[in-house]
């Protein structure tokens, strides 16, 4: 099967720190927290840690959806921790975190599929500091308005939502997902505070062509997304979708430019970009970049 084909040299990864990722990992066991830098197993997560950066899942570890491309475990979840956001702003601290990312498992068996869990872990971590900036990927609320407004309303720095695929294979990455409704999301979202930045991204490799890749940036221009992250799909097992192929540098590379062209404030794009794949200077460029236009 071509995700167990060996990988191309630009795919060989650094040896992970196991220093850094042992602190990270003892520390969030002991707080009952999760995050997507292990859940999914990123390749980058002792990078990131190294930097005070971390991505956490809130909401629990179980999913109620089921998409083929997700290392994350799928079934029904439990009912959410109450202390969760005291914990992550405990690990903020011991951490000494600079820049947070809150994402979670999809809970379509919550009224308001944790919109009010994302907003009350920002307002904890801006009570703790309020420069601390917090991002949030946040799932799409089966296309709620309210439970949009009510994750504006707590003031993230930015709202990162991933439409993960092109439309074309919706129906086999996102069976439970529609291409349209997320990209409604983030365009509801400036709507709602225009000062807001908004992020997407996608993955590359499970079938998708040139053409289809370019028509969903632009796709995600038109609904005024400002940030865009691009990265290359990896298989987690053989029960997940096939890897069609693996995109080479230059395809990345060139990819990158028709984002800049777009016009979107950042663009990350390479084979082992991921959504939380410097977050906090993408934020930091997208922010300079802002000023700079209303100036």
């Amino acid at each position: 099967m071509a995700g167990y084909t060996r990988r191309p040299e630009w795919l060989k990864l650094d040896a992970l720190e196991p220093a850094i990722l042992n602190k990270a990992t003892r520390l969030t066991r002991d707080l009952k927290l999760h995050t997507v830098c292990e859940s999914a197993r990123c390749p980058n997560r002792t990078k990131c840690f190294a930097e005070a950066t971390a991505t956490f899942i809130i909401l629990g570890d179980i999913c109620t959806r089921n998409c083929t491309f997700c290392a994350v475990r799928s079934g029904k979840p439990q009912a959410p921790d109450p202390q969760e956001s005291d914990h992550i702003v405990q690990a903020v601290d011991r951490l000494g975190l600079r820049y947070v990312v809150i994402t979670s498992v999809t809970r379509d068996d919550l009224p308001d599929g944790g919109s009010s869990r994302f907003a009350h872990a920002i307002r904890a971590i801006h009570k703790y500091d309020s420069n601390i900036p917090v991002e949030v990927l946040i799932p799409d609320f089966q296309g709620s308005a309210s439970a949009l407004q009510t994750v504006v309303d707590a003031s993230p720095a930015v709202l990162n939502h991933n439409i993960e695929t092109v439309p074309r294979l919706y129906s086999e990455v996102r069976p439970q997902a529609k291409y349209r409704q997320s990209l409604d999301l983030l365009k509801q979202a400036k709507l709602l505070d225009n000062r807001l930045l908004t992020k997407s991204g996608f993955m590359l490799g499970l079938g998708e062509s040139r053409g289809e890749v370019i028509e969903a940036m632009a796709d995600l221009r038109q609904a005024g997304c400002d940030l865009l992250t691009i990265g290359q799909y990896l298989q987690p097992s053989l029960e997940h979708h096939r890897l069609v192929r693996y995109i080479r540098p230059e395809e990345f590379e060139h990819y990158q430019i028709v984002g800049k062209n777009l016009g979107f404030l950042s663009v990350m794009s390479g084979p082992l970009v991921r959504s939380s794949f410097h977050a906090a200077e993408m934020y930091i460029s997208a922010t300079q970049k802002s000023k700079e236009q209303l100036s």
